[in-house]
């Protein structure tokens, strides 16, 4: 999410339309922008298995996303059309807060169309095809999971009106992108930042650096996030049921009068509230200060 303008934009985008989508271009990808897709997505797929939730791979399985090179998103929608209604435009970038969540409320997930270069292999700062397609779009066939982001974008057009923006967005953080799901065979990743990153995949689950803390839909909105480095803190939900009922079955103006009530916390902070599942030993974020 961000605040550049569709005139900016248009400079480099003449064909960028009201909503801020562009055409993909498929085929305008080069044979090296597809190899370095399959090289990420064949070190990830590999990676997986064991870390990721049965949901995501599942859904990565059904869209056949680790080979192949970087997907045709009319191709893609298509698929996924016919089991969610949900669809892939394609964007030339972060795009400002009342598109992006008008995007996701009409079950259309904005993507950017550009792939990293083979030196950045392990770090981008803004999220490329790869991110928003091999770490998104799986979880996106799964129903529950579909519904819930349709009503994250719902809400985050209501929250504008309510200046609670900053505290919803930390939602969207640390569930759709760094995210963790409870199982019987233990911690799983769902979330796409750390699905599409190979350090921080095994770092999430198996580092005692950081805390893992039941999910609390106050005490994530509370907390503040690292945009820079590897989370602090990662929220654990029960299901994506829980998900759901969470946010799309209450009324966030009780719950965002309440926020505004209660400081924020850092993004490595434990309360005695908490429901603690690991607690962090600091030990990394320290190291990097």
């Amino acid at each position: 999410m961000g605040e550049i303008t569709l005139e900016q934009y248009r400079r480099d985008y003449p064909e960028i339309a009201e909503d801020f989508t562009i055409p993909q271009r498929w085929e305008s990808y080069t044979e090296d922008e597809h190899a370095v897709w399959n090289l990420l997505g064949a070190r990830q797929s590999a990676l997986l298995p064991g870390a990721a939730c049965a949901e995501f791979l599942e859904g990565l399985g059904r869209l056949s996303l680790t080979t192949g090179g970087i997907p045709d998103f009319e191709k893609l929608s298509a698929t996924l059309s016919s089991h969610t209604g949900w669809q892939v435009v394609a964007v030339p970038g972060l795009v400002p807060d009342d598109v992006f969540f008008q995007h996701l409320a009409n079950r259309r997930f904005p993507a950017g169309r550009f792939i990293r270069r083979r030196d950045q292999l392990d770090y981008l700062q803004e999220p490329d095809v790869f991110h928003d397609v091999f770490g998104h779009v799986p979880m996106l066939m799964h129903p529950v999971f579909a519904d819930y982001l349709q009503a994250y974008g719902e809400g985050g057009l209501r929250a504008q009106g309510l200046g609670m923006l900053e505290h919803l967005a930390r939602l969207y953080w640390y569930t759709v992108e760094f995210g963790l799901l409870r199982t019987d065979e233990g911690l799983r990743i769902f979330g796409s930042g750390i699905v599409s990153s190979a350090s921080e995949s095994a770092f999430c689950l198996e580092d005692p650096s950081p805390n893992r803390v039941a999910f609390d839909l106050v005490r994530v909105m509370r907390t503040r996030y690292r945009i820079d480095d590897f989370q602090q803190t990662y929220f654990v939900i029960e299901s994506f049921e829980q998900l759901l009922r969470e946010t799309a079955e209450r009324d966030f103006a009780p719950i965002y009068e309440r926020l505004r009530e209660l400081d924020d916390l850092m993004p490595e902070a434990l309360t005695a509230e908490d429901e603690i599942i690991h607690r962090g030993t600091q030990r990394y974020a320290r190291k990097r200060a």
